[in-house]
């Protein structure tokens, strides 16, 4: 017998969602990719994760996002374990992936429309506003009917945004949302990042390598190294740190005398 799907666009209570994170672990056969991780993430707050590659951050946002399972350690979204299928529907989460990952076969319109129309999310004489909506916020309504492929890399990430935003999201997750754009598009990403909150009420998570984005639109900043969380603070206290991880992460140096990469192949 088919039960009812409660939806995550139809639930009544819209508040944006508290994140906890304790003691997450993930290891993939002998490799420990993450190492006892904890923080929390305030209902409406821009908290921004940041490292070098490999340093863990995706694999993080993954289990926020309910796609991996640690190997030890907790994760809740409003009290709620984000990993198990029969606790999804209590809080609506959705994630901008780095790639954008739109469907090249459908227009604009249809990448928006095709999950809330297919898992039945909302009635459909509602859909249509919702997409349109979700376009206009984002100034790109005059793409409805376009492919992926007309457009532009930055009005591809855009795009990626609204068909998440058609989830009427209480957490929203971007990977790298200002990848392989030019400054002034990852600046107009941040300040979208930025508005949301007041459109959507919404909480963000965000993983980025972008220093500029990340001091500019964060309420607080982590800093990944080596699977494990170095520190959590606001943008200026980061900015006034003399800890040499955080200054050499945010202020790189440039030694033609003394390249890095000569150090990393010595002790490779």
């Amino acid at each position: 017998m088919a039960t009812s799907r409660k939806s995550p666009i139809q639930r009544q209570d819209r508040s944006p969602a508290a994140v906890k994170v304790e003691g997450l672990s993930k290891s993939y056969g002998s490799q420990e990719v993450l190492h006892d991780v904890s923080f929390n993430v305030e209902p409406g707050e821009i908290f921004v994760i940041m490292g070098p590659s490999g340093s863990g951050k995706s694999v993080l946002l993954r289990h926020i996002a309910g796609l991996e399972v640690p190997t030890r350690g907790k994760l809740d979204i409003n009290g709620f374990n984000p990993t198990l299928p029969e606790t999804r529907d209590q809080f609506a989460l959705a994630l901008v992936f780095q790639s954008g990952a739109l469907l090249n076969s459908l227009s604009v319109y249809d990448n928006l429309a095709l999950y809330p129309h297919e898992h039945r999310l909302c009635p459909q004489k509602d859909l249509r506003d919702r997409v349109m909506r979700a376009l206009r916020i984002l100034s790109i309504e005059h793409a409805v009917q376009k492919m992926p492929a007309e457009l532009s890399g930055g009005m591809r990430k855009r795009v990626a945004i609204a068909r998440a935003l058609v989830m009427e999201p209480q957490l929203l997750l971007y990977d790298e949302p200002t990848s392989e754009l030019d400054p002034i598009m990852a600046a107009t990403i941040a300040e979208i990042i930025a508005t949301l909150r007041e459109e959507y009420a919404v909480t963000s998570i965000v993983v980025s390598h972008d220093r500029d984005l990340s001091l500019t639109i964060a309420d607080r900043f982590a800093l990944m190294q080596g699977g494990q969380l170095h520190s959590v603070a606001p943008p200026g206290e980061f900015q006034k740190s003399t800890d040499p991880i955080i200054t050499e992460f945010l202020n790189p140096q440039i030694n033609l005398q003394n390249p890095r990469f000569k150090s990393l192949e010595t002790s490779s």
